[in-house]
């Protein structure tokens, strides 16, 4: 079992800070307004093709784009992604209660042939009646996942390229089809922690996806979807979602961890979690339970830190520490049956090449990645900041906060 290895593609805006997003009243789709905050990066096409290019060259397998209100449209920004990439796979994200599962099949089977291939999904049932509800969605929260276990099913069954028929209690499909059904069939990754995800999860999807809890929390998540799935006759792999901050030294990450924390004013953490726990999903409240908002202990297991969640919804927890230290949570993780890691880091490119050129080559000493292409060359590492971009121009590391 290798480890696959995969990025993130920051569509609701990036930065320095763990507050970029704070910076934009709307969203980060503009550039042309002033921004309190120093650093922040709007996730227009150019900047999200430099991510998309650099995961490619570090041998990055795939790119994670999230859906919601801030974001970019993740179907139609990795499309044209795929066409300044060759081999690079894209995780797209979406909702399924906001569109047809038979639609959703057939853009999923043309994406296939317009990438080449290289198309993954990942559902993403909702855990906030008040982010459905801007989409039009007013099902409550275990409605919405067995809502998704019809849509996966329906999903399936049209992939099947013959007429399919469906009626349950949240749709009725009559011959759905998909003429040319995609190839390969996209793997189908979702996650949710609370008990009305774990069935859907054992009957649906290729990858169960957690957030990075400590390893015991996520071995006995395993441990739940791989009985419920033997229970259905089925085999489903296993996914860790986990932000990355990784240096030369430990000293040297952990003080760019702290210079994180540094950015975070009592009000502004304060005002994120109130937010947040209004949140319906179980997995948010199991992250933000791993720091109850205090700044206090956040290293909650070796190496694995909990500042990120103080602010950020969803995955809110980092694997901080030297290449060699990152490597071996990696490794602890994998050991427990984790064979997905879907990474990311403050700022996007930046944090790719530390991982890409730290990270990955102490992975690759160990045994733990498939001999599959090898990452694009480029320029050695100097003076301890990454190698350069491809072309050999130098990729300069801003400073300040």
């Amino acid at each position: 079992m290798s480890v696959h290895l995969h990025w993130f593609l920051p569509t609701g805006g990036d930065g320095r800070t763990l507050v970029d997003r704070h910076a934009y009243t709307d969203g980060g789709i503009r550039r042309d307004r002033l921004t309190p905050v120093s650093g922040v990066r709007a996730p227009d096409i150019e900047y999200l093709a430099q991510i998309a290019k650099a995961a490619e060259q570090l041998g990055f397998e795939a790119v994670l784009t999230p859906t919601g209100t801030w974001c970019e449209d993740a179907w139609l920004t990795t499309v044209a992604l795929t066409q300044v990439t060759e081999r690079l796979k894209f995780l797209v994200a979406f909702r399924p209660g906001v569109i047809s599962p038979v639609l959703a099949a057939q853009m999923a089977a043309t994406y296939q042939r317009i990438s080449r291939g290289r198309l993954l999904l990942n559902v993403v049932t909702g855990g906030d009646s008040t982010e459905q509800q801007r989409f039009g969605d007013h099902l409550g929260h275990d409605r919405r996942y067995a809502r998704t276990d019809e849509f996966l099913r329906i999903v399936r069954g049209v992939w099947g390229g013959r007429p399919f028929d469906f009626h349950g209690e949240h749709y009725q499909v009559t011959g759905g089809l998909t003429a040319l059904p995609p190839d390969p069939l996209p793997q189908i990754f979702f996650g949710g922690s609370s008990a009305a995800a774990g069935p859907v999860a054992a009957r649906n999807v290729d990858v169960y996806l957690t957030w990075g809890e400590p390893p015991e929390e996520v071995r006995q998540k395993i441990d739940w979807i791989r009985g419920l799935a033997e229970k259905e006759g089925r085999t489903v792999r296993f996914g860790i979602r986990l932000h990355t901050l990784t240096r030369d030294s430990s000293k040297d990450a952990w003080a760019t961890a702290g210079r994180l924390l540094d950015d975070l004013d009592p009000e502004t953490v304060a005002a994120a979690q109130q937010a947040l726990g209004k949140s319906e999903s179980v997995g948010q409240q199991r992250m933000l339970a791993l720091h109850g908002g205090s700044r206090d202990k956040l290293e909650i297991s070796p190496n694995l830190w909990a500042g990120i969640g103080l602010v950020r919804g969803g995955a809110g927890t980092a694997l901080v520490g030297s290449h060699a230290e990152v490597a071996d949570r990696i490794e602890e993780y994998h050991s427990l049956g984790i064979e997905h890691f879907v990474l990311s880091g403050y700022p996007h490119l930046e944090e790719a090449y530390w991982f890409g050129e730290g990270v990955r080559p102490e992975l690759a000493a160990r045994g733990l990645l498939d001999k599959g292409p090898a990452p694009l060359a480029g320029v050695p590492a100097a003076r301890g900041r990454p190698a350069s971009a491809p072309g050999g121009a130098p990729l300069l590391i801003a400073g300040g906060r």
